[in-house]
């Protein structure tokens, strides 16, 4: 899955769909390929009156949305981005970057995907 937990990202698709506004993913559902982002997608929940909730009411959450309707956020380009994957040079870490900013020439890396691999690393 392209999309982790804490990342930015921007929804492309659907009531919220904004793609120049970056969002916070709060949850990864990867068996369901769902994400739930942060101020998106928000259904009410009526709640009954309780010992708990004396008053009642209704409860705003955040449902899960499709990961194809998200894309990441490059804080380079202000909107949301295709993504490329690349090994380091240096020490061999997997990393994402943005593919529109690595066409213009300008580099941005948008995470570290995993541990150092010095296998992977360039040999001089």
């Amino acid at each position: 899955m392209h999309i982790k937990k804490d990342d930015q990202v921007a929804i492309i698709a659907g009531d919220d769909r904004d793609i120049s506004r970056a969002r916070r993913v709060i949850r990864v559902i990867p068996d369901e390929n769902r994400v739930v982002v942060e101020g998106a997608n928000l259904v009410y929940k009526h709640l009954k009156p309780s010992r708990r909730n004396p008053q009642g009411g209704r409860l705003s959450k955040e449902m899960p949305v499709s990961t194809s309707n998200v894309l990441l956020f490059c804080p380079t380009c202000h909107q949301g981005v295709r993504v490329g994957y690349a090994y380091d040079a240096a020490d061999g870490h997997k990393y994402r970057y943005c593919r529109r900013c690595k066409k213009e020439g300008r580099s941005t890396n948008l995470g570290r995907l995993s541990k150092a691999r010095p296998a992977y690393a360039k040999k001089s």
